[in-house]
Protein backbone atom coordinates (compact mmCIF):
# COMPACT_ATOMS: atom_id res chain seq x y z
CA UNK A 1 0.00 0.00 0.00
CA UNK A 2 1.39 3.56 -1.14
CA UNK A 3 0.44 6.04 1.56
CA UNK A 4 1.52 9.79 0.79
CA UNK A 5 0.92 12.52 3.38
CA UNK A 6 -0.11 15.11 0.79
CA UNK A 7 0.79 18.86 1.34
CA UNK A 8 -1.36 21.38 -0.62
CA UNK A 9 1.42 23.52 -1.17
CA UNK A 10 3.84 21.04 -1.69
CA UNK A 11 2.42 18.79 -4.91
CA UNK A 12 0.60 20.37 -8.12
CA UNK A 13 -2.77 20.15 -8.33
CA UNK A 14 -2.67 17.11 -10.86
CA UNK A 15 -0.91 15.20 -8.62
CA UNK A 16 -2.63 15.81 -5.30
CA UNK A 17 -6.10 14.89 -7.28
CA UNK A 18 -4.57 11.56 -7.86
CA UNK A 19 -3.16 10.47 -4.17
CA UNK A 20 -4.85 9.46 -1.38
CA UNK A 21 -3.30 9.57 2.60
CA UNK A 22 -5.59 6.92 4.44
CA UNK A 23 -3.52 7.46 7.69
CA UNK A 24 -4.77 10.68 7.51
CA UNK A 25 -8.15 9.76 9.37
CA UNK A 26 -9.17 6.24 11.23
CA UNK A 27 -12.85 5.68 9.43
CA UNK A 28 -15.60 3.14 8.83
CA UNK A 29 -16.61 2.67 4.94
CA UNK A 30 -18.94 1.22 2.75
CA UNK A 31 -20.67 1.62 -0.22
CA UNK A 32 -23.54 0.55 -2.95
CA UNK A 33 -21.90 -1.88 -4.92
CA UNK A 34 -22.36 -5.28 -6.49
CA UNK A 35 -20.64 -6.47 -3.22
CA UNK A 36 -21.42 -6.13 0.58
CA UNK A 37 -17.87 -5.07 2.21
CA UNK A 38 -17.43 -3.00 5.08
CA UNK A 39 -13.93 -1.60 6.08
CA UNK A 40 -12.60 0.17 9.44
CA UNK A 41 -9.21 1.41 8.50
CA UNK A 42 -6.86 2.67 11.19
CA UNK A 43 -3.07 4.43 10.76
CA UNK A 44 -3.67 3.89 6.90
CA UNK A 45 -4.46 -0.07 7.08
CA UNK A 46 -6.95 -1.93 7.03
CA UNK A 47 -7.72 -3.34 10.89
CA UNK A 48 -11.05 -5.21 10.13
CA UNK A 49 -13.51 -5.76 7.05
CA UNK A 50 -16.26 -8.16 6.18
CA UNK A 51 -17.75 -9.52 3.11
CA UNK A 52 -21.15 -11.26 2.37
CA UNK A 53 -20.78 -12.62 -0.88
CA UNK A 54 -23.95 -14.38 -0.35
CA UNK A 55 -26.37 -11.55 0.16
CA UNK A 56 -27.98 -9.73 -1.56
CA UNK A 57 -28.95 -5.76 -2.51
CA UNK A 58 -26.23 -2.90 -2.03
CA UNK A 59 -24.95 -1.24 1.24
CA UNK A 60 -26.57 2.04 1.24
CA UNK A 61 -26.64 2.58 5.36
CA UNK A 62 -23.92 1.42 7.77
CA UNK A 63 -22.43 2.10 11.22
CA UNK A 64 -20.16 1.09 13.92
CA UNK A 65 -21.25 1.27 17.90
CA UNK A 66 -19.20 1.84 20.79
CA UNK A 67 -18.96 -2.10 21.42
CA UNK A 68 -17.80 -2.75 17.91
CA UNK A 69 -20.80 -4.12 16.67
CA UNK A 70 -21.88 -2.86 13.08
CA UNK A 71 -25.23 -2.13 11.69
CA UNK A 72 -26.20 -2.09 7.91
CA UNK A 73 -28.84 -1.99 5.84
CA UNK A 74 -28.36 -3.65 2.32
CA UNK A 75 -31.53 -2.95 0.67
CA UNK A 76 -33.21 -6.20 1.23
CA UNK A 77 -31.86 -6.88 4.72
CA UNK A 78 -31.04 -5.19 7.76
CA UNK A 79 -28.24 -6.79 10.15
CA UNK A 80 -26.20 -6.50 13.24
CA UNK A 81 -22.67 -8.16 13.17
CA UNK A 82 -20.29 -8.06 16.29
CA UNK A 83 -16.66 -7.43 15.51
CA UNK A 84 -16.48 -11.64 15.24
CA UNK A 85 -18.64 -11.03 11.95
CA UNK A 86 -21.45 -13.07 14.10
CA UNK A 87 -25.02 -12.06 13.52
CA UNK A 88 -26.95 -11.13 16.14
CA UNK A 89 -29.90 -9.86 14.48
CA UNK A 90 -30.91 -9.37 10.80
CA UNK A 91 -34.41 -8.47 9.22
CA UNK A 92 -34.91 -10.01 6.13
CA UNK A 93 -37.06 -7.01 4.18
CA UNK A 94 -40.13 -8.42 2.41
CA UNK A 95 -40.56 -8.73 -1.14
CA UNK A 96 -41.32 -5.78 -3.04
CA UNK A 97 -39.74 -3.38 -0.47
CA UNK A 98 -36.16 -2.34 0.68
CA UNK A 99 -35.26 -0.61 3.27
CA UNK A 100 -31.74 1.72 2.85
CA UNK A 101 -31.60 3.47 5.76
CA UNK A 102 -30.99 2.22 9.48
CA UNK A 103 -30.30 4.32 12.50
CA UNK A 104 -29.30 2.49 16.74
CA UNK A 105 -31.23 3.88 19.66
CA UNK A 106 -29.23 2.40 22.47
CA UNK A 107 -28.08 -1.11 21.90
CA UNK A 108 -31.25 -2.66 21.87
CA UNK A 109 -33.58 -1.18 19.45
CA UNK A 110 -33.02 0.00 15.88
CA UNK A 111 -35.25 2.92 13.98
CA UNK A 112 -35.06 1.88 9.94
CA UNK A 113 -37.53 3.26 7.05
CA UNK A 114 -38.84 0.25 4.89
CA UNK A 115 -39.60 1.60 0.92
CA UNK A 116 -42.82 0.14 -0.90
CA UNK A 117 -46.67 0.66 -1.09
CA UNK A 118 -47.18 1.56 1.93
CA UNK A 119 -43.56 3.31 3.15
CA UNK A 120 -42.88 2.77 7.13
CA UNK A 121 -40.95 4.02 9.71
CA UNK A 122 -39.93 1.70 12.50
CA UNK A 123 -38.87 1.19 15.80
CA UNK A 124 -37.71 -2.25 16.62
CA UNK A 125 -36.50 -3.73 19.95
CA UNK A 126 -33.77 -6.47 18.59
CA UNK A 127 -33.55 -8.16 21.77
CA UNK A 128 -37.37 -9.75 21.11
CA UNK A 129 -37.65 -9.02 17.73
CA UNK A 130 -41.05 -7.06 18.53
CA UNK A 131 -41.99 -3.57 16.33
CA UNK A 132 -42.39 -1.52 19.04
CA UNK A 133 -43.45 1.70 16.85
CA UNK A 134 -44.93 2.07 12.95
CA UNK A 135 -45.50 5.04 11.18
CA UNK A 136 -46.46 5.43 7.53
CA UNK A 137 -44.82 8.13 5.37
CA UNK A 138 -45.60 10.05 2.49
CA UNK A 139 -44.44 9.26 -1.26
CA UNK A 140 -44.39 10.53 -4.14
CA UNK A 141 -45.28 7.58 -5.96
CA UNK A 142 -45.88 4.50 -3.76
CA UNK A 143 -45.39 1.96 -6.79
CA UNK A 144 -41.72 3.18 -7.41
CA UNK A 145 -39.65 1.54 -4.69
CA UNK A 146 -36.57 2.15 -5.07
CA UNK A 147 -36.04 6.08 -5.27
CA UNK A 148 -38.49 6.72 -2.28
CA UNK A 149 -36.00 6.67 0.55
CA UNK A 150 -32.34 6.77 1.19
CA UNK A 151 -30.78 8.14 4.31
CA UNK A 152 -32.48 9.32 7.98
CA UNK A 153 -30.83 10.70 10.93
CA UNK A 154 -31.60 11.30 14.63
CA UNK A 155 -31.28 14.74 16.20
CA UNK A 156 -30.02 14.95 19.87
CA UNK A 157 -33.68 16.35 20.22
CA UNK A 158 -35.18 13.11 19.58
CA UNK A 159 -36.64 13.87 16.53
CA UNK A 160 -36.15 12.01 13.09
CA UNK A 161 -35.06 13.79 9.95
CA UNK A 162 -35.61 11.81 6.51
CA UNK A 163 -34.01 12.53 3.12
CA UNK A 164 -37.55 12.19 0.87
CA UNK A 165 -35.75 11.38 -2.13
CA UNK A 166 -38.70 11.12 -4.60
CA UNK A 167 -40.69 14.38 -2.89
CA UNK A 168 -37.27 16.58 -3.18
CA UNK A 169 -37.36 17.70 0.69
CA UNK A 170 -36.22 16.95 3.89
CA UNK A 171 -38.51 16.39 6.57
CA UNK A 172 -37.78 16.55 10.17
CA UNK A 173 -40.44 14.29 11.58
CA UNK A 174 -41.31 13.58 15.80
CA UNK A 175 -41.59 10.27 17.09
CA UNK A 176 -45.86 10.05 16.41
CA UNK A 177 -44.94 11.17 12.78
CA UNK A 178 -45.99 15.19 12.43
CA UNK A 179 -44.15 17.02 10.71
CA UNK A 180 -42.07 19.84 12.23
CA UNK A 181 -39.96 21.20 9.91
CA UNK A 182 -39.16 20.66 5.80
CA UNK A 183 -36.87 21.97 3.34
CA UNK A 184 -36.33 21.42 -0.58
CA UNK A 185 -33.86 19.89 -2.54
CA UNK A 186 -33.05 17.90 -5.68
CA UNK A 187 -33.33 14.15 -5.26
CA UNK A 188 -32.35 14.51 -1.99
CA UNK A 189 -30.09 11.98 -0.50
CA UNK A 190 -28.50 12.70 2.65
CA UNK A 191 -28.99 14.54 5.79
CA UNK A 192 -27.17 14.94 8.97
CA UNK A 193 -28.02 17.23 12.34
CA UNK A 194 -24.88 19.41 13.15
CA UNK A 195 -23.87 20.70 16.57
CA UNK A 196 -25.02 24.20 15.60
CA UNK A 197 -28.55 23.22 15.08
CA UNK A 198 -27.97 23.83 11.46
CA UNK A 199 -29.06 20.75 8.89
CA UNK A 200 -26.02 19.47 6.27
CA UNK A 201 -28.04 18.27 2.97
CA UNK A 202 -26.95 16.46 0.30
CA UNK A 203 -29.08 16.44 -2.79
CA UNK A 204 -28.03 16.16 -7.00
CA UNK A 205 -26.93 20.08 -6.78
CA UNK A 206 -24.31 20.05 -3.95
CA UNK A 207 -24.17 20.21 -0.41
CA UNK A 208 -25.55 22.66 1.84
CA UNK A 209 -25.86 23.73 5.68
CA UNK A 210 -29.35 25.53 6.32
CA UNK A 211 -30.70 27.10 9.45
CA UNK A 212 -33.90 26.18 11.07
CA UNK A 213 -35.17 29.34 9.48
CA UNK A 214 -34.03 27.87 5.81
CA UNK A 215 -31.45 30.52 5.66
CA UNK A 216 -28.15 28.67 3.54
CA UNK A 217 -24.71 29.60 5.73
CA UNK A 218 -22.74 27.58 3.55
CA UNK A 219 -23.05 25.44 0.60
CA UNK A 220 -20.55 23.71 -1.84
CA UNK A 221 -21.24 22.44 -5.59
CA UNK A 222 -18.88 20.19 -8.06
CA UNK A 223 -17.93 23.54 -9.29
CA UNK A 224 -16.21 24.96 -6.26
CA UNK A 225 -13.79 21.96 -6.43
CA UNK A 226 -12.81 21.84 -10.02
CA UNK A 227 -9.83 19.86 -10.12
CA UNK A 228 -11.57 17.07 -9.15
CA UNK A 229 -13.84 15.15 -10.91
CA UNK A 230 -17.33 14.55 -9.44
CA UNK A 231 -20.32 11.45 -10.60
CA UNK A 232 -22.83 11.03 -7.98
CA UNK A 233 -22.87 12.86 -4.45
CA UNK A 234 -24.48 10.71 -1.61
CA UNK A 235 -23.66 11.92 1.94
CA UNK A 236 -21.57 14.72 3.51
CA UNK A 237 -20.47 14.89 6.91
CA UNK A 238 -18.74 17.82 8.81
CA UNK A 239 -15.50 17.01 11.17
CA UNK A 240 -14.88 18.29 14.48
CA UNK A 241 -11.95 20.98 12.95
CA UNK A 242 -14.85 22.33 10.62
CA UNK A 243 -13.91 20.91 7.66
CA UNK A 244 -16.84 18.52 5.55
CA UNK A 245 -16.27 15.50 3.68
CA UNK A 246 -18.40 14.98 0.66
CA UNK A 247 -18.14 11.39 -1.01
CA UNK A 248 -18.30 10.62 -4.73
CA UNK A 249 -20.52 7.57 -6.05
CA UNK A 250 -19.31 5.47 -8.58
CA UNK A 251 -22.17 3.35 -9.95
CA UNK A 252 -20.81 -0.26 -10.61
CA UNK A 253 -24.53 -0.84 -12.28
CA UNK A 254 -23.75 1.38 -15.23
CA UNK A 255 -20.55 -0.48 -15.91
CA UNK A 256 -16.98 -0.79 -14.42
CA UNK A 257 -16.02 2.03 -12.29
CA UNK A 258 -12.52 3.60 -13.48
CA UNK A 259 -10.05 3.63 -11.00
CA UNK A 260 -10.09 7.36 -11.97
CA UNK A 261 -12.84 7.66 -10.09
CA UNK A 262 -12.33 9.57 -6.17
CA UNK A 263 -14.36 8.01 -3.23
CA UNK A 264 -14.38 11.51 -0.98
CA UNK A 265 -12.96 14.84 -0.81
CA UNK A 266 -12.24 16.96 2.60
CA UNK A 267 -12.92 20.63 2.03
CA UNK A 268 -12.35 23.61 4.13
CA UNK A 269 -15.15 25.94 5.33
CA UNK A 270 -13.74 28.05 2.79
CA UNK A 271 -14.10 25.21 0.38
CA UNK A 272 -10.33 24.48 0.04
CA UNK A 273 -9.41 21.04 -1.08
CA UNK A 274 -6.93 19.23 1.75
CA UNK A 275 -7.92 15.77 1.19
CA UNK A 276 -8.45 13.00 -1.52
CA UNK A 277 -9.85 9.43 -1.21
CA UNK A 278 -9.47 7.57 -4.09
CA UNK A 279 -8.30 3.88 -3.12
CA UNK A 280 -9.03 0.97 -5.43
CA UNK A 281 -6.32 -1.10 -5.30
CA UNK A 282 -4.55 -3.02 -1.98
CA UNK A 283 -7.12 -2.04 -0.99
CA UNK A 284 -9.92 -2.02 -3.43
CA UNK A 285 -12.11 -0.17 -0.94
CA UNK A 286 -15.05 0.15 -3.76
CA UNK A 287 -17.81 2.89 -4.24
CA UNK A 288 -18.18 4.95 -1.42
CA UNK A 289 -21.24 5.69 0.29
CA UNK A 290 -21.19 5.67 4.05
CA UNK A 291 -17.97 6.96 5.77
CA UNK A 292 -17.84 7.36 9.83
CA UNK A 293 -14.90 9.12 11.13
CA UNK A 294 -13.92 7.09 14.06
CA UNK A 295 -13.69 9.01 17.59
CA UNK A 296 -12.98 6.77 20.69
CA UNK A 297 -15.34 8.85 22.90
CA UNK A 298 -17.92 8.29 19.81
CA UNK A 299 -21.33 6.31 21.09
CA UNK A 300 -23.53 6.34 17.90
CA UNK A 301 -26.24 4.31 19.67
CA UNK A 302 -26.42 7.36 22.40
CA UNK A 303 -29.63 8.85 20.46
CA UNK A 304 -33.14 8.73 20.86
CA UNK A 305 -36.85 9.23 19.32
CA UNK A 306 -39.43 10.60 21.49
CA UNK A 307 -39.32 8.03 24.44
CA UNK A 308 -37.53 5.95 22.61
CA UNK A 309 -34.09 5.41 24.21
Amino acid sequence: MRLLLLSVLALPVAAFAQSTDLARHDFFYAGESHDRKLFVLKGGKVAWSFDEPEGKGEVSDAVMLSNGNILFAHQFAVEEITPEKKVIWRYDVPAGHEVHTAVPIGLDRVLYIQNGNPALLRVVNIRTNAIEKEIQLPVKNPQSTHGQFRHARLTPQGTLLVAHMDLSKVVEYDSEGHELWSFPGTGVWGVTPLENGNVLITDKGGVREITRRGDSVWNWKPEDTPTVRFDNLQLAWRLPNGNTVINNWGNEWSGQVSADTLQAIEVTPDKKLVWVLKQWKDPNLGPATTIQFLDASERPEEAHFGTFR
